[in-house]
């Protein structure tokens, strides 16, 4: 394209290729910043969500509001991987029928660029099939890869997915000299990519219909949980004002009707009085009514008597506490985020603030290395005594994290060779008494 030209960049949400996958208020946030802050500086934006559950093709399904927007992707079930054919479950494409993903593109306007986004490791599958398809209908159109996938395993995206760069990190001060690389077309920065709230708004309105917001206050985590990837991915804790964060949560529900929000952060009530406590109190003063949600865990010992009772008024409704083992004895390798006297004591402040046992969930970490079935089963039966509902959380290995190496030495599956086989549906670390049906008896023990 001539540099003086307006480019089209195409952003792509791509597939799931999983044995199970369902929608938790995801939405690909990084790579709709990205393209809020490329339509900012004039760019034309497109936008492609293969995980899309309201495609204008797909049948009308229950309403949002039912669920709290959640819901069940649409699925086609496919070959399983190489390795994984024991695995005694249907693996499927989540999201929209490929002829509908081609007939989508083959209608646009040819891009100048195309920017694909990736999540979990052991998805990469979908990533190549949805770069395959892009480069049959836009053959000579370059695409570059980012996102999770793209940052821990960047050697294995380079030799696999098919994109014509890969790029790792956060992608907001690499993206204008790689879309000026690529397209000639080069307009000078007018924010900055340190300061969050010099960000635009996430391109969330591209989306052919918003049942619900997913919200980032604040990026990184001060702890250095020995299973977790946050400061690889995130190595600078950063957050918003809170006067920004409550104008976007008005902005969606006044301007697009949306009363569903999911909090992503991986500290969100670190430092509670200078954070989610001016926060909570300018979303009361607001006056909206709105469900939130916290599917990605709360640190425990941060939730006060006081902070309870404010969570509840400004419209908390899932709630999800970050406890992982109730082995209190035995975690400080794993990490230190709480005690067993905090944990109850938490639980405590919740349940006398108003919230029910259906509404605070305890995740609980299953599939660790060396661990054993009664280990969970214990933590199952603690939680329950509380008065909470116990959630089991699948372990998942992840490169270059502390417990990386433990993750290698216990597996069954050669890792280190291919991240499909991190994939936490098939237990890839469970041991010889780790079976499926135990892992059911897990589940039945979990129900309230």
């Amino acid at each position: 394209m001539n540099p003086s030209d307006t480019p089209h960049i195409l952003l792509v949400n791509p597939w799931i290729h999983d044995f199970a996958a369902y929608d938790f208020w995801a939405k690909p946030l990084g790579l709709l910043t990205l393209g809020s802050i490329l339509r900012d500086h004039g760019a034309r934006i497109s936008y492609m969500d293969c995980l899309d559950r309201f495609h204008p093709f797909a049948a009308a399904g229950p309403l949002p509001s039912a669920r709290c927007g959640r819901g069940p992707y649409l699925k086609t079930v496919i070959a399983k991987p190489k390795g994984l054919d024991d695995i005694p479950r249907n693996y499927c494409r989540y999201g929209i029928p490929v002829e509908w993903f081609r007939n989508d593109l083959e209608s646009l306007d040819p891009p100048d660029l195309v920017l694909v986004t990736s999540l979990m490791t052991y998805w990469y599958p979908g990533v190549r099939e949805t770069i395959d398809v892009l480069k049959s209908v836009f053959p000579d159109v370059p695409v570059v890869l980012g996102g999770v996938y793209a940052t821990l395993c960047a050697d294995h995206a380079r030799h696999t997915c098919g994109a014509d760069r890969v790029v790792s990190g956060p992608g907001e001060s690499a993206v204008l000299p790689l879309v000026a690389e690529f397209t000639g077309w080069s307009p000078a920065p007018r924010f900055d990519p340190q300061d969050l709230d010099a960000l635009p708004r996430p391109a969330l309105d591209l989306e052919h219909r918003l049942a619900y917001v997913p919200v980032l206050t604040s990026r990184g985590c001060p702890f250095k949980c020995a299973y977790c990837a946050s400061h690889r991915l995130q190595p600078r804790r950063m957050r918003r004002s809170p006067a920004s964060v409550v104008d976007e949560i008005v902005h969606w529900h006044a301007n697009h009707g949306v009363d569903d929000f999911a909090f992503y952060d991986d500290a969100l009530l670190v430092d509670a009085e200078r954070h989610i406590t001016p926060l909570l109190e300018g979303i009361v003063a607001a006056g909206v009514d709105v469900r939130f949600h916290t599917p990605n865990a709360l640190h425990i010992r941060e939730i006060t008597r006081p902070l309870s009772r404010l969570m509840k008024r400004a419209g908390f409704h899932t709630i999800r506490l970050g406890l992982e083992t109730t082995a209190f004895e035995g975690r400080q390798t794993m990490d230190c985020k709480v005690t067993g006297a905090e944990f109850v004591r938490t639980v405590g402040h919740l349940k006398a603030a108003g919230f029910g046992a259906r509404q605070v969930g305890a995740y609980l970490l299953a599939g660790l290395p060396g661990q054993d079935f009664t280990g969970v089963e214990a933590s199952i039966a603690l939680v329950k005594q509380a008065g909470v509902t116990p959630v089991i959380a699948h372990y998942t290995p992840i490169p270059g994290t502390p417990m990386w190496s433990q993750a290698v030495a216990a597996s069954r599956y050669d890792l280190e060779a291919d991240p499909i086989f991190t994939n936490n549906a098939i237990f890839p670390c469970r041991s010889e008494t780790f079976s499926w049906e135990a892992l059911t008896r897990l589940k039945n023990l979990a129900r309230v």
